[in-house]
C-alpha cells in the first residue's frame, strides 16, 4: 500500500512551529497550541447582474486555483441602486480544509504572493480580534494556475484564514512561523 503524501507546511508546522509557539507562549497543554482550522477564498463578481460569463469565469478560475469545487453565493437581500435582487447569484467561494489548505497556504506564501508587484509584505493588522487573518488579492493573475491570456476580466480575491488562536499576537506568531511574509 502506497504511504500518504504529507503537505511541506503541514510536517514544518508539526516539526517546527508547534514547538516553537509551545516556547514563546508557555502552552500548559498541546491542545492550546494554536493551529489552522479551515481557509475561505471568494471572489465577488458585481457585474455578474449583466454579464453571466463573468461569473462563470471566475467559478472555473477559482476551482483551478484552490483545486476544489466552488460553490456560487447568492445576495441576501434586493439593493436598487446596484441593481441587484434577492437570490441573484453575484459571487463564488471555497471552503478548504485538511490537506488541500495546506497546499493552497503552501503556494499563496510560497508562489503566489512573491509575484504581486511592488510586494513589500501583506498587512500585520488585518487581525479579527479572535486569531483569524484576512487578506484581500487584488489580481487572481498571481497565481501560476491562471492562464493570463484566457481570462475574462482581472478580478481580486478575499482569503480568510481561520485559526484556532485565542487573540491576534498568537494568531500572527502561528502564520508569522509558518512563513508568511508580513510587512515591517
Amino acid at each position: 500500500m502506497a504511504e500518504k503524501f504529507v503537505p511541506n507546511f503541514k510536517t514544518k508546522y508539526i516539526n517546527e512551529v508547534v514547538p516553537a509557539l509551545q516556547k514563546d507562549f508557555a502552552f500548559k497543554t498541546p491542545m492550546q497550541i494554536p493551529k489552522l482550522e479551515k481557509i475561505t477564498v471568494s471572489v465577488g463578481v458585481g457585474e455578474a447582474t449583466t454579464n453571466k460569463k463573468l461569473l462563470e469565469a471566475a467559478v472555473k478560475e477559482l476551482e483551478a486555483i484552490t483545486g476544489q469545487h466552488v460553490v456560487k453565493t447568492k445576495a441576501r437581500k434586493s439593493i436598487a441602486n446596484f441593481k441587484v435582487r434577492e437570490g441573484q447569484e453575484i459571487g463564488a467561494m471555497v471552503t478548504l480544509r485538511g490537506d488541500n489548505m495546506w497546499f493552497f497556504l503552501e503556494r499563496l506564501i510560497c508562489i503566489a504572493l512573491p509575484r504581486v508587484k511592488d510586494f513589500k509584505g501583506v498587512n500585520p493588522n488585518a487581525f479579527d480580534g479572535h486569531g483569524n487573518y484576512s487578506l484581500g488579492i487584488t489580481e487572481q493573475i498571481i497565481f501560476p494556475e491562471i492562464d493570463f491570456d484566457k481570462i475574462e476580466r482581472i478580478s481580486g480575491l478575499n482569503v480568510a484564514i481561520v485559526t484556532t488562536a485565542a487573540n491576534d499576537e498568537q494568531g500572527y506568531a502561528l502564520l508569522k512561523y509558518l512563513g508568511m511574509p508580513f510587512a515591517k
